[in-house]
C-alpha cells in the first residue's frame, strides 16, 4: 500500500495520462463514445484505493491542495471568458431546474424515511438522542449546500458522532453512485433532449459563442503569457483565502452572538456563512466574472480554460482516490437501511428531476447541472457541467454558489418533515 502523497499523486496523473492518451486511439473510439474520459478520470484512482494499491485518505493532503488552491484557480479561470449575457439568455430553466433538485432532495429524505419505515419501524425513533432523522438531516445539509452546511445541520440536529460518520458514508457512495450517471448521460445528451423534448438551442448557442470566442483569440502561449496568468490568478487566490478567512472569521463572531442572544435566531439558518471554503469559492467566482471585464479575458486565448480543465482533472482524480468501494460493500449488512434510504432518497430526487424536465422541456444539460450544483457543490458542478463544454463550466460553478446560500434552509426543512414523521411514525 502506498500512503505517501508525492507516488500517490505521479500515479493519479499517470492515470489521467492513459486515460487522455486511450482516449485519443481509433481502437477505443465506441468504449470512450459510451464511457466520458472523465469517468475514468474518477474510476480509475476508485480502484486503486479501493484495492489497496493507495492510501488517499484523510491521512492525505492531495483532496485538499487540490480543492483549496487548483479548484479555487480553475474556477477564476474558467469565468474569464464567461459571457454573462449569454447565460442570462439562458431563461429561466437553469433557475427552475436547480430549486426542482434542491425540492426532490427536501421531500425526498422523508419519503424515503417513510418507506423504509413500513419494513423497519425501528428508523422512525421518535425524538430520542439517536434518531435516524438527526443524522439524515446532515445528509439533507451536504446534497443542498456543501460541507458547510452539512455541519452546520449535525449542530443543529445534535447529531451523534458515530451517526454522523455513518452518514458520512452513505453521503459519499450515493453521491458518487449518481455522478457517474450524469457524466454518463453528458455524452447522450442529444439523445435524452430528444427524449425529454427539450429545447437545447440556448444552451448550444452559448456553448457556440464561447467556443467562437476562444477559438477567434487563440495563439500559441509563450512563456510570459503562461508567468501572467499563473501569477495573477495564484494572486487572486491568495486574495481569495486571506478575504474569505478574514470575513468567516467576523461571520462567525455575529453568528456566536445572535445565537447566544437568541436560540432560535433566524440567523441559524446562514450558518454556512462561517465557511471559509464558501467564501473561498464565492470570492473566486467574482474575482473571474470581474476578470472577464479586463484585458485579462484575452488570456483565454493563451489556453486559460485548458489549463483550468487540467486543474479540474487533477481534483476529480482526488475525489476518486477517496472512493473505497469494498468498504462501502463491507458495511452493507451493518447499515443497509440507511443505505436504502440514501438510494430512495437519491431515487425521489432524480425522478422530480425528469418529471420537471419533461414539463418544461429543459435540456438534460439543467438536469445534471442543476443536481449536482445541489448533491456535488462547486467542487463537482464545474465537472459535470465542463464535461458538456468547459465552455459551460461556468454554469455549474454559478449554480453550486446559489447552493451554498440555500442548502441550511432546505435541509432544515427537510429535518423538520422527518423529525415529524419520527414522532408520528
Amino acid at each position: 500500500m502506498i500512503t505517501q502523497d508525492a507516488p500517490i499523486l505521479g500515479l493519479l496523473l499517470a492515470c489521467l495520462a492513459l486515460v487522455f492518451h486511450t482516449s485519443r486511439l481509433p481502437r477505443f473510439a465506441k468504449f470512450y463514445g459510451i464511457v466520458p474520459a472523465l469517468l475514468m478520470a474518477y474510476f480509475l484512482p476508485a480502484i486503486l484505493n479501493s484495492t489497496g494499491i493507495i492510501e488517499a485518505g484523510e491521512g492525505s493532503s492531495l483532496y485538499y491542495v487540490a480543492s483549496r488552491y487548483l479548484l479555487p484557480a480553475s474556477l477564476i479561470m474558467f469565468c474569464l471568458s464567461i459571457d454573462v449575457k449569454g447565460i442570462i439568455n439562458l431563461g429561466p430553466k437553469a433557475l427552475i431546474m436547480f430549486f426542482a433538485a434542491t425540492f426532490g432532495i427536501v421531500i425526498g429524505g422523508p419519503a424515503a424515511l417513510l418507506l423504509v419505515g413500513q419494513i423497519r419501524p425501528d428508523v422512525f425513533g421518535g425524538d430520542a438522542p439517536d434518531a435516524l432523522w438527526r443524522g439524515l438531516s446532515t445528509i439533507a445539509g451536504s446534497w443542498i449546500g456543501g460541507g458547510a452546511n452539512q455541519t452546520a445541520l449535525k449542530e443543529i440536529a445534535q447529531a451523534q458522532d458515530d451517526q454522523f460518520s455513518v452518514m458520512i458514508i452513505v453521503d459519499v457512495f450515493v453521491a458518487n453512485l449518481w455522478m457517474p450517471f450524469l457524466l454518463i448521460g453528458a455524452g447522450m445528451s442529444a439523445v435524452i433532449d430528444k427524449r425529454l423534448k427539450a429545447d437545447s438551442s440556448a444552451v448550444d448557442e452559448l456553448k457556440a459563442k464561447v467556443e467562437a470566442y476562444q477559438s477567434s483569440i487563440a495563439r500559441i502561449p509563450t512563456f510570459n503569457d503562461l508567468m501572467v496568468l499563473l501569477g495573477v490568478i495564484f494572486a487572486m487566490v491568495g486574495v481569495a483565502h486571506f478575504m474569505g478567512g478574514a470575513i468567516s472569521n467576523g461571520m462567525s463572531e455575529w453568528y456566536s452572538a445572535a445565537l447566544s442572544d437568541n436560540p432560535d435566531s433566524p440567523a441559524r439558518f446562514l450558518s454556512s456563512l462561517k465557511s471559509p471554503f464558501f467564501w473561498l469559492v464565492f470570492l473566486s467566482t467574482i474575482f473571474g466574472v470581474a476578470l472577464s471585464f479586463t484585458p485579462m479575458r484575452s488570456y483565454e486565448g493563451a489556453g486559460a480554460s485548458k489549463l483550468a480543465s487540467v486543474f479540474l482533472y487533477v481534483l476529480v482524480a482526488t475525489i476518486g482516490a477517496k472512493m473505497d468501494i469494498g468498504e462501502l460493500i463491507a458495511s452493507w449488512n451493518q447499515y443497509w437501511p440507511v443505505l436504502v434510504i440514501g438510494l430512495l432518497w437519491m431515487l425521489v430526487h432524480v425522478s422530480i428531476l425528469l418529471l420537471v424536465a419533461k414539463l418544461i422541456r429543459a435540456p438534460f444539460f439543467f438536469v445534471a447541472v442543476g443536481s449536482q450544483a445541489n448533491v456535488g457543490g462547486a467542487a463537482s458542478a464545474p465537472i459535470v457541467a465542463s464535461a458538456f463544454s468547459p465552455a459551460l463550466a461556468p454554469v455549474g460553478v454559478l449554480l453550486a454558489v446559489l447552493g451554498y446560500a440555500v442548502g441550511t434552509v432546505g435541509a432544515v426543512v427537510c429535518m423538520e418533515l422527518m423529525r415529524y414523521l419520527s414522532a408520528v411514525g
